[in-house]
């Protein structure tokens, strides 16, 4: 019996691992490009969601049934409206404290935060909000003396966030953007002496950053089907876990992060108990720190001398 719960925990924590993963990107590329933390990432991945839901609402109301073209024009939607929230986040609150300390931009990202989750509280309601399963279906193996079950709906987002992380390591890796990415990343000053605009950077990654959150939040929103305005706040400090676990400021980092705290997570929630799965997580967390205070795969600091 036990093997086929450590199995079923594994599909779980694969599924809620590539999810942690998508939005650990956001926390990795913008603490790489400018060395902050964004703190109201989370709760961009909570619009996210209340986002799927109404896309998800009004492709209903015109009549659109198959799954194809509701995921599709619900991802678009998302996506898009993320962005631009994304976008008018760093033009208000981290643009203006760009030279100034350490702190403040950070004290900012905390206000944004709260002013988000109490915007989609007054104007969502602060009841649970649900949306119905779009993909009925699942396979099931029996191994043993138990059994496996896969559902569709994490078939799918297992292969909609590796398809995510592929395309996004692509930009980044071979397209002109990515370069100029990594070139910012790298050497923020030399870049913009080369002609780079570092500003109009800064805000791609904020874009792509809160893309990949609206992912994430369009798939959470499937597979779990509730959400509230709070939703922001966990998940955001599990995806920062992911992004410290794998290495801050790799990219690469940030999905192995979010796979391997996914499947801890679900693992000691299976076998030993669900209601410390948060403490578990977060100990784990200070374990790899104590020892590999980089993350896995992050580069050890050197001094710039």
């Amino acid at each position: 019996m036990m093997d086929g719960i450590f199995l079923q925990q594994m599909v779980n924590g694969l599924t809620l691992g590539s999810v942690y993963g998508l939005i650990a990107i956001g926390y990795t590329m913008v603490y790489g490009i400018i060395g902050m933390i964004n703190f109201a990432h989370g709760d961009v991945y909570m619009i996210s969601a209340y986002l799927a839901a109404i896309g998800l609402a009004v492709l209903s109301f015109f009549g659109i049934e198959s799954f194809p073209f509701l995921i599709l024009g619900t991802l678009v939607f998302t996506i898009v409206v993320t962005g631009v929230y994304g976008f008018v986040i760093e033009r208000v609150a981290y643009r203006p404290l760009r030279n100034s300390t350490r702190l403040a931009p950070l004290i900012s990202a905390i206000g944004i935060s709260l002013i988000l989750q109490n915007y989609a509280q007054i104007a969502q309601g602060s009841r649970q909000q649900g949306v119905p399963t779009l993909l009925e279906g699942a396979w099931r193996f029996d191994i043993g003396s138990g059994f496996v079950q896969i559902t569709y709906t994490k078939i799918f987002i297992l292969i909609a966030a590796f398809v995510g992380m592929g395309v996004l390591t692509y930009i980044i890796k071979y397209t002109k953007l990515g370069r100029m990415c990594r070139a910012t990343q790298q050497d923020r000053k030399m870049a913009s002496i080369l002609g780079i605009n570092t500003d109009r950077v800064i805000s791609y990654v904020f874009i792509i950053g809160a893309a990949m959150a609206a992912l994430a939040g369009v798939l959470i929103t499937l597979n779990y089907g509730t959400f509230d305005f709070y939703a922001g706040f966990i998940i955001g400090i599990k995806a920062f876990t992911a992004a410290v676990l794998g290495g801050i400021g790799s990219l690469p980092g940030a999905m192995l992060g979010g796979l391997i705290l996914g499947v801890a997570e679900s693992q000691f929630s299976g076998l030993v108990n669900a209601d410390y799965k948060d403490v578990f997580s977060f100990g784990l967390l200070v374990v790899i720190l104590i020892f590999r205070p980089q993350g896995l795969l992050g580069r050890p600091l050197v001094a710039k001398v």
